[in-house]
């Protein structure tokens, strides 16, 4: 029998677990590559839940295994955009607490970028202003900061 403060085993997700966070990861690994490449891939994480008959805690980490934040609730997922947008969010969390960094940056303004729908396409938004005027911008769609350059 577990004592209650003992950690359960922590897994690596095998591919094809939870097909939508695969597919979430996979685009938002391609920011990693290019932003964070020394760093390696996030990854699916799992750990079993402390109450039994309930499903396992499922966490984005880094390649080195750490995690920080909520876990993913696979039956919260929508679509594959909402996945998008869960697993966005739990890898932001986790590299500005484990690599006490902002991520991703605006090559812009040096702010820290935020997921936001912007008409039906998740992307990463930055509050600096440009010459041009208003208030913030959008930088590239999630999984495509290598297309974002200065203006």
């Amino acid at each position: 029998m577990q004592a209650h403060f003992d950690q359960p085993e922590v897994r690596r997700v095998s591919r094809g677990e939870y097909p939508w966070w695969d597919e979430a990861l996979a685009v938002l690994n391609q920011d990693v590559a290019v932003t964070l490449p020394e760093q390696g891939a996030l990854q699916l994480l799992a750990q079993p839940s402390y109450e039994a008959g309930e499903p396992e805690y499922v966490y984005v980490a880094l390649a080195d295994g750490g995690w920080h934040g909520s876990h993913l609730y696979p039956k919260t997922a929508e679509d594959q955009a909402h996945a998008l947008a869960i697993v966005a969010e739990a890898g932001q969390e986790t590299v500005a607490e484990r690599l006490w960094q902002a991520w991703p940056l605006c090559v812009e303004h040096n702010l820290g970028l935020h997921a936001r729908d912007v008409k039906g396409l998740l992307s990463w938004w930055c509050a600096g202003r440009r010459s041009e005027g208003g208030s913030g911008h959008v930088c590239a769609a999630v999984g495509a900061l290598d297309t974002f350059s200065a203006l």
